[in-house]
């Protein structure tokens, strides 16, 4: 079922995606070389549940920690550890938060120091392809033309959208129907309306799109060992265009 959300209802996405975004921000100031991953996922918990909210990720489907740092060919859902990061990586860090029973969700993919060439174009074609995709979901459209926006942009700087993970529909649960592929032929699926609330999330990868679980059950990482990069903005569909909860700007 696809829920149309009322104005109070997305007022509370929207506080859960304001923790979610400060907590981005001081992620993203933290994530220098020599930091372990499992620090940074211990400072998200304690900002998280200092605003009273509580970590949307721990305990979901069994995962063991609050925010996800996939590193360079990890591609989502990489688990903090006791890793450093490393001058020239790239960190993807997802975020959710849950406040007043309502869900916020949010990935942006930051630089470790100095990196090379193609990981910058990397990551800001990633973070463009989103935003084409965002400038979609407006009433009227059907759910595919998110999708194709984001995968004609991508495929033509000469990168490739991950098929097999997509994002979704976000409200009283984390995950929720509509599911929002980020590939695809325009003018398909259910139409857009005003009180949608979506989290539209491009994972693009520098080489193929294949993509495999380590055995840690989480890990999702490129076939061919290659970068990918991971940006996630949760929006609502309005009458006046999308508006974008996971983001103060």
């Amino acid at each position: 079922m696809i829920y149309i959300r009322s104005k109070d209802e997305i007022q509370k996405i929207w506080e859960s995606n304001k923790i979610v975004f400060d907590t981005l921000q001081m992620l993203g100031k933290e994530a220098k070389p020599g930091v372990k991953t499992k620090r940074l996922d211990k400072l998200a918990e304690e900002f998280i549940r200092s605003k009273g909210a509580k970590p949307a990720f721990k305990g979901y489907k069994y995962y063991p920690a609050t925010i996800c740092t996939s590193i360079d060919e990890q591609v989502v859902h990489g688990i903090p550890s006791n890793r450093e990061l490393k001058d020239g990586e790239i960190i993807s860090i997802d975020v959710g938060a849950e406040k007043n029973g309502y869900y916020g969700d949010s990935a942006y993919t930051y630089a470790v120091g100095e990196v090379d060439p193609i990981k910058k174009k990397l990551m800001s074609v990633t973070k463009e392809s989103l935003y084409k995709g965002i400038a979609m979901a407006i009433p009227g459209n059907k759910l595919s033309d998110i999708g194709n926006a984001v995968q004609t942009h991508v495929e033509s700087n000469g990168f490739s959208v991950v098929r097999v993970l997509v994002g979704h529909g976000i409200g009283r649960e984390l995950h929720e129907q509509p599911e929002v592929p980020n590939y695809g032929e325009p003018g398909k699926g259910p139409t857009l309306k005003a009180g949608m609330c979506i989290a539209i999330e491009p994972m693009v990868n520098a080489g193929t799109y294949n993509v495999y679980t380590l055995d840690d059950g989480w890990t999702v990482v490129t076939a061919d060992k290659k970068p990918s990069a991971h940006y996630e903005h949760t929006i609502a569909i309005t009458g006046d265009g999308p508006l974008i909860l996971s983001n103060r700007e």
